[in-house]
Formats: C-alpha cells, sequence, structure tokens
C-alpha cells in the first residue's frame, strides 16, 4: 500500500511539475515569459508518465526487429528500422518507445535516497528517445491487431530497445520488448559543428563521442583540399546529471551526453578549402577516424569579396520518421533544414540566434538536433546565441525567473557548441566575417545600461573599423528592438521591457546597421528607426546616410507560429507568419542586399538593398555626432 501511495505521490508531483512550467511566470523584470499556442510549448515526451509504468508482459503480444540488429555496419551513423507489432486486444492509444540504453529498467535509476529505497523505485525511471503511437500508418491496427512502424535511428553511444505499451501515455503498460540493436562503433566520433574562432584565421571543430580521454586522445586531421594533412588536438568535456538545475533534466530526461571535444584549427588561409577528419586515438595504438567533410575558411577581415551569412531563430528539432510529433511541437524545422541544405554552395556562415531544439530538458533531444543540423554544421560555421530554451531557469542566474529550459540552465548549449566568448556560461561575444562585424548578446543576462554585458556591446560596436567592416550587425534572441507580436501589444511595450530604451543609444551611436531578434515565431521588418520614429520613408533601397538601425524579428526557424496583433504599427514595413531565415549578401564594402526566404520553398518574398559610401558612415546623426570644436 506504501509503495502505491509513493508512487501515487511521485506521479502527482511529475504532473504539477510539468503544469506548472507551461504557466505565464513572473520573471525579475516584473514581466511574464509570452508563450502563444501554450500547450504546444510542452515537449512532446512530458506527455509520458514515464513513473506511472507499471510491467504487464503478455504472451498475447509481441515487438520484434524486422532486419539485422546490428547497424552502421559501413560507417553509416544513422539507419531506419523495421519493427513488427502484434496485439491480440489493440487499442488506439497502444505505442511504441525507443530506449537507450536498451536495458531501461530500476538499474540505471539515480541512487535512492534511505526513504525512497523503502518506499519502492519505479520500475522505469527514464523517457524514450522517441515514441509512435501504434496506428500510425496503419488505421486499422484496432481492428487487426497487426502493424509495422519505421524508426529513423541515429548512433548515440548505446544499445536501443523498443518497448511496447498499451495504456496510453498516461498509464502505460508494457507489454512487450523488443531485442536490442546496436551500432558496429556506437563511441564513433559524429556530429561536426564548425564555429568561427577569436581570430579570423581560426576554425573551431566540435564533435561528440562516446571516447572519454582516458581510452582514446581525440584529435582533427586536417589540411588543404588534396594537400598533405595535419593533427590538432582536441579538448574535451562533458557534463554530469548534477550539472542540471531541476526537472525533468536531473530525472526522466536526464540521458548520457557522452563526451564533447574541441579542437582549434589555427594559422588559416583565408578563402582556401579545407578537408577533415574527426579522430581518436586508442589506447592500444588503433585509430578511430570519421569520414571526410570540408570547410571554405573564413575570408580576410574586410576583404572584398561575396560574402552571404543566413541568420534565423527558433528552431527546434523534427524526426524524419514522424516520432513525437503529435502536438505539432516544431512543425517547420525540417523545411528550414532541407532548404539550407539545397543552398548550402550559396551560404558562408550561419547565425541561430537562440532556442535551438527546444529539448526542455530531454537531453537526449540534443544528439537528434545535432544529427538533424549536422550537414550544415559540418560545412560552415554555425553560431548560436543562448534563448530561454536554452538557459531560463528561476533562482540560476538568470534575469528571467521561468522554467523554459526544463532544468538545462544553459549547460548543455554552452557544453555542446563553441561561441568566441570570454565565458561560454555568459554568452555573448564578437564575431567577424569578412566584411561584417556581428555583436552577439545574451538576453537571459542582464543587458541594461551599468551592466556587464552592456559593457561588452559598447565595446563590441565600438571595435568595429566601419572602414574595412561596414556592416554592423547586432542579434540577440528576445526582442530587445520592436515587434508586432500579439502577446507584446497586449502588454502595450512591443519589445521585451527596458529592451530598446537602454540600448538605442548605442545602436544610435555606432550606427548599427540591423538588429535581428527571435524568441517570436513569425517575420517581420521595421523601418530604419530611432526613438520609435521612422528616419527614412524608403522600403526597398536604402541609400547615403541611414539615420537609424532597422529591427527584423527572424524567429520563424521552425517552432509553431506566432500571432501578430491587429493593431497597426506604423513602423512595420513587412510581416509574414510563416516559417523562415534571412540572407544578407555583401558585395562589397560599398552594397548589401538583404533577403527574406520562406522556408517551404527558398524563394525570396521580402527584400532591400543599402548603397552607400564610407562618409556616410561617418556622417553626423541625431544623438549619433562626433564632439566638435569652433576651431577652423
Amino acid at each position: 500500500m506504501r509503495n502505491k501511495l509513493y508512487l501515487f505521490l511521485l506521479l502527482l508531483s511529475l504532473i504539477n511539475s510539468v503544469h506548472v512550467s507551461s504557466q505565464e511566470k513572473y520573471n525579475s523584470l516584473g514581466e511574464h515569459e509570452h508563450h502563444d499556442h501554450i500547450g504546444q510549448m510542452e515537449h512532446p515526451l512530458s506527455g509520458i508518465q514515464i513513473h506511472n509504468i507499471v510491467v504487464a508482459l503478455s504472451k498475447s503480444a509481441s515487438i520484434k526487429v524486422d532486419g539485422p540488429t546490428l547497424l552502421g555496419s559501413k560507417g553509416e551513423d544513422f539507419e531506419w528500422v523495421t519493427i513488427n507489432l502484434r496485439n491480440a486486444e489493440p487499442s488506439q492509444d497502444d505505442w511504441v518507445g525507443v530506449f537507450s540504453p536498451a536495458n531501461f529498467n530500476e538499474s540505471i535509476c539515480p541512487p535512492q535516497t534511505s526513504k525512497e529505497k523503502q518506499s519502492g523505485a519505479p520500475f522505469i525511471c527514464t523517457a524514450p528517445l522517441k515514441f509512435k503511437f501504434a496506428n500510425y500508418s496503419n488505421v486499422k491496427y484496432t481492428k487487426t491487431g497487426k502493424t509495422s512502424l519505421k524508426f529513423r535511428l541515429i548512433n548515440q553511444r548505446g544499445d536501443f530497445s523498443f518497448a511496447f505499451f498499451s495504456g496510453g501515455l498516461e498509464n502505460p503498460k508494457l507489454i512487450s520488448v523488443s531485442k536490442y540493436v546496436t551500432f558496429s562503433n556506437p563511441k564513433a566520433p559524429l556530429y561536426p559543428r564548425l564555429a568561427l574562432g577569436k581570430s579570423w584565421d581560426i576554425m573551431t571543430v566540435t564533435w561528440t563521442s562516446g571516447y572519454n580521454i582516458d581510452e582514446a586522445v581525440p584529435f582533427v586531421e586536417w589540411g588543404w583540399k588534396g594537400q598533405v594533412q595535419q593533427r590538432s588536438p582536441a579538448g574535451t568535456l562533458t557534463f554530469h546529471r548534477n550539472s542540471m538545475c531541476g526537472s525533468p533534466a536531473r530525472t526522466v530526461g536526464w540521458r548520457d551526453p557522452g563526451f564533447i571535444h574541441t579542437s582549434f584549427l589555427k594559422d588559416l588561409w583565408p578563402n582556401v578549402e579545407y578537408t577533415y577528419k574527426l579522430g581518436h586515438l586508442i589506447s592500444d595504438g588503433s585509430v578511430v577516424m570519421s569520414k571526410q567533410y570540408s570547410f571554405k575558411s573564413p575570408p580576410f577581415p574586410g576583404q572584398e569579396s561575396l560574402q552571404r551569412i543566413v541568420i534565423f531563430g527558433d528552431m527546434g528539432k523534427q524526426e524524419r520518421d514522424g516520432s513525437n510529433e503529435y502536438a505539432d511541437y516544431q512543425p517547420g524545422s525540417l523545411m528550414t533544414t532541407d532548404t539550407l541544405i539545397k543552398d548550402l554552395d550559396n551560404i558562408d556562415a550561419v547565425f541561430l540566434i537562440g532556442d535551438l531544439p527546444y529539448a526542455n530538458g530531454y537531453i537526449s533531444q540534443w544528439d537528434q538536433f545535432t544529427a538533424q543540423v549536422e550537414p550544415i554544421t559540418s560545412r560552415v560555421p554555425f553560431m548560436i546565441a543562448s534563448g530561454n530554451h536554452e538557459r531560463t531557469w528561476e533562482n540560476s542566474g538568470s534575469i528571467y525567473n521561468g522554467l523554459d529550459s526544463g532544468g538545462e540552465c544553459g549547460v548543455p548549449a554552452e557544453t555542446l557548441y563553441y561561441v568566441p566568448a570570454e565565458n561560454r556560461a555568459k554568452f555573448w561575444y564578437a564575431a567577424d566575417y569578412g566584411m561584417f562585424h556581428f555583436c552577439i548578446a545574451d538576453t537571459e543576462h542582464d543587458w541594461r545600461e551599468g551592466s556587464e554585458q552592456y559593457k561588452f556591446i559598447e565595446q563590441c560596436f565600438a571595435s568595429a573599423n566601419r572602414h574595412k567592416q561596414p556592416w554592423l550587425i547586432f542579434a540577440a534572441h528576445r526582442v530587445l528592438g520592436y515587434s508586432s507580436n500579439e502577446w507584446y501589444a497586449n502588454e502595450g511595450s512591443f519589445e521585451e521591457p527596458m529592451g530598446r530604451e537602454h540600448l538605442q543609444k548605442l545602436w544610435q551611436k555606432y550606427k548599427v546597421d540591423m538588429a535581428f531578434f527571435g524568441h517570436v515565431h513569425n517575420y517581420e521588418r521595421v523601418c530604419p528607426i530611432y526613438q520609435n520614429q521612422c528616419v527614412s520613408k524608403e522600403t526597398s533601397h536604402y541609400s547615403g546616410v541611414v539615420n537609424g538601425t532597422i529591427h527584423v524579428v527572424v524567429g520563424g526557424g521552425g517552432s509553431h507560429l506566432s500571432q501578430f496583433t491587429t493593431l497597426n504599427t506604423r513602423w512595420s514595413v513587412f510581416k509574414d507568419y510563416d516559417w523562415g531565415f534571412v540572407k544578407l549578401t555583401a558585395f562589397n564594402q560599398s552594397s548589401l542586399l538583404f533577403e527574406y526566404k520562406k522556408s517551404k520553398d527558398g524563394k525570396v518574398y521580402d527584400s532591400f538593398t543599402i548603397s552607400r559610401d564610407y562618409k556616410d558612415v561617418l556622417a553626423c546623426v541625431h544623438d549619433g555626432c562626433e564632439p566638435t570644436t569652433l576651431a577652423n
């Protein structure tokens, strides 16, 4: 009886935790977290009541793997697996979960307190990697009791099993378990993520493996394409359950992230094609190598050449096999991913400005995301910013007190992705690419005047050599500028409270060309603006002296879309309720093309050009004039 009571209380606590995390919460700025379509922001895996699972193995039900149980025998990092289901008592809420490690019983639960030991432990205490309902591809399942499902598995440093449940997601009963399947080398180095270094001639390569440093030495083998290759060492990091701030990241969402390695490829020549492989020197003297990848090194700062940058936010992840999608969690994510992959020969760098996979504390989803974007991140620098779904957690040093990160409090993002910040826990940094100078802010930390980050932002703007790098770009996750989104309009702010009030003097003083924001899941372009006033009537071509900064919301990377207000905001030039991204093309130091493209077709739906000379950047503008004297 005590065991049943314990399970009931534990389940009640879990449900309450999930419920609280989806409500509007007030943060330390006195504002609340804004999420339209609140229910869709809960991770699909959060609907599975893990601690309520009971074992009810039945001879009348079976789940079998159709095909070989050894995957990746030719070096593949993903495989499609078909499973066959049979159930003499089928129901429309029967479902299948994919678990890894394959032995998912109480043996892998975290250590229990003495009180928990007395009360009894749940049979399963970790969420599956993904799941599907049994009738996903066969509406006749409930009549025949037979069906097949296809799952796409990626190499995730462990073996897999498929578990068959009845009773739905709220009261799951385990009725059958499949044989184990595994990749030929579960520890293989995978999913390289390129990023710009702290100077223009450094490219960083980060990847994930199952090899700790006491087992293998990580390195990158690289060099000019077709020439003699050299080896550069890599550092190794990881994080642990107690690194997480709360549930589900510390509880049902925890999964070992493996080991994350980063190497710095230095003294690059500008605009050269390099090839590289990820490697591990095993303690027995053997070497494990990845397949070969390639990248083009960045241009010298200020160099005039064709330079193309993609910017967007709020990407999310999707499963190509349809798993986890009952709530349309991130419906545009794969569209954006695939459209960028198709055009990758015409892209030099990508900036994803916050809210990456929306893992929300389910750590296995970070692997799924890195695998999804690997065709992009392995070829061009992939720069990220910190979003609320990476960082926000109450009493964790964030400026906000919400629960959006699911207990991650920034740790997975800071470890899995490199940015050239002085302190990766403070996710603000500068980055150069040819004629572009980027200043990336972290809206989860204080940006207001007098703060440490405010000083960095001003220093970043001031360090731009506008003669050689005329295109000065500011980017951050939450909207510190202008947005016609419904929730901001209802608050009467059209921005994150105290956003532009503190920063607009810097944008104006240093003549920032564009400010990009995510968080709001739509697209909106604002006129060149200063202190709520448009400073130009042009909409398609800007030339000469521009007296304000163009603000752009580009949060339609893949997550569910956000509604616009019905109010007519006079500063809004173009709005789009769809998924998409922005592409900036610098032709030289005087000409820039801005394009907004939809993810569904890659076509341009909004654009403008900027033409100007260096003297136009130096020109005096309101609140942005250099001090002068009366001397002649």
